[in-house]
């Protein structure tokens, strides 16, 4: 199902939106719930330093969000080789810095190899998994000492696109669960030079693909305020 303005989002509604750089996905939930006036939810987190397909479900259709989100995604991004930082992306300063000079092109796509199939990642401790019922990025951030079990994922497709060092371009095709962070990490660690994830844009999920979605501003825009009883 597409996005569509006729839409009654408070009977369900689809929405595919771009999500904006900097933006939470609750900040994209939050603001579609203020235009529509909505329940509303939405089918697997982004960062706020990724961008990419959001699929937010109004009314009804968030029954769905579950079924949504269990879905296969796609992501495309870059890499930076040479270094690692704490949160495994931009959001943290890099650190333990090492040359880069003698990484080739061919160890670089033969890096994403062991990675390719089903794995055991295991999740940044910055994250939003809970621990205790609180998300271990805020004990994290207190220095509380945070342990996360290894999850069991597939990566059906890692392709690196573009090598421009210290940069590197790739594209995935992951299961659910799948912390590209993370991979940034263990690609680094395989390649034995460090590396963090420095750009992010989901793609697809599912059959639900990112040309189809509408940008944030776009959406603001078009839409108008809809109004209660008690406004």
């Amino acid at each position: 199902m597409q996005m569509n303005d006729k839409a009654n989002y408070l009977e369900g509604a689809v929405i595919l939106i771009n999500k904006p750089l900097t933006w939470t996905s609750f900040d994209v939930v939050r603001k579609i719930r203020n235009i529509t006036k909505a329940k509303i939810g939405h089918a697997g987190t982004l960062d706020p330093l990724a961008t990419g397909l959001l699929i937010c479900c109004t009314g009804k259709m968030t029954k769905k969000i579950n079924e949504y989100q269990a879905q296969e995604k796609e992501y495309t991004g870059t890499f930076t080789l040479g270094a690692t930082t704490p949160t495994f992306d931009k959001e943290s300063e890099p650190e333990n810095f090492k040359d880069i000079n003698h990484i080739t092109p061919e160890a670089i796509v033969g890096a994403t190899q062991p990675f390719i199939g089903e794995i055991m990642q295991l999740p940044p401790i910055h994250s939003a998994i809970k621990q205790n019922g609180k998300p271990i990025y805020l004990l994290a951030r207190k220095g509380v000492d945070v342990k996360v079990e290894p999850r069991k994922l597939t990566i059906k497709e890692f392709e690196i696109t573009k090598i421009a060092l210290p940069e590197v371009e790739f594209r995935v095709v992951c299961s659910t669960g799948t912390y590209i962070r993370s991979l940034a990490n263990d690609f680094g660690a395989e390649l034995g030079c460090g590396a963090y994830l420095s750009s992010l844009c989901r793609t697809r999920i599912g059959e639900f693909k990112l040309t189809e979605a509408i940008d944030m501003e776009e959406f603001i825009s078009t839409h108008t305020v809809v109004k209660t009883d008690n406004q």
